[in-house]
């Protein structure tokens, strides 16, 4: 393998870890994911277990990712996961409420956020939607920063 070659496989990687964690966090606030163009839709639950993404999420990420489920999209956008996984697309946190959203690297930005349709959002007095956290990680990270 060529070092273009394992840098591009490092990028694409890198883009699956980001829209994975988009998906996550917008199931958690109940949007779904549509397939097949818009066919049908699918919203696994739970989408955390423990200090890992659930087994309903994986499985919806593996359908995702495989191909088998055709054109697929976030409920109310219109960039498709297979255009988010490349490299004309930035996940980047929403000005307005912090959710992460598809910014185009060039062009224009979507209209609205998906939040839009979301009502009583944003509201800062519930925490944010998350990511798997490895609380012993967690802990090991938070003794080097409090070790002298």
């Amino acid at each position: 393998m060529s070092a273009t070659t394992d840098l591009d496989g490092c990028a694409f990687l890198a883009a699956q870890a980001k829209v994975k964690s988009y998906l996550a966090s917008w199931f958690q606030l109940g949007k779904r994911i549509c397939i097949w163009g818009g066919q049908h839709h699918l919203l696994p639950q739970p989408v955390l277990q423990g200090d890992r993404y659930s087994q309903a999420f994986e499985a919806c990420w593996a359908f995702i990712i495989s191909g088998r489920a055709g054109d697929c999209f976030l409920e109310e956008t219109n960039e498709t996961i297979e255009q988010l996984l490349t490299q004309c697309w930035e996940i980047t946190p929403c000005a307005r409420c912090q959710m992460p959203i598809a910014l185009p690297c060039h062009g224009l930005p979507p209209v609205h956020c998906p939040c839009a349709s979301l009502s009583n959002w944003p509201n800062f007095d519930l925490p944010l939607p998350r990511t798997p956290i490895n609380p012993r990680a967690h802990l090991l990270s938070l003794r080097q920063r409090l070790s002298p």
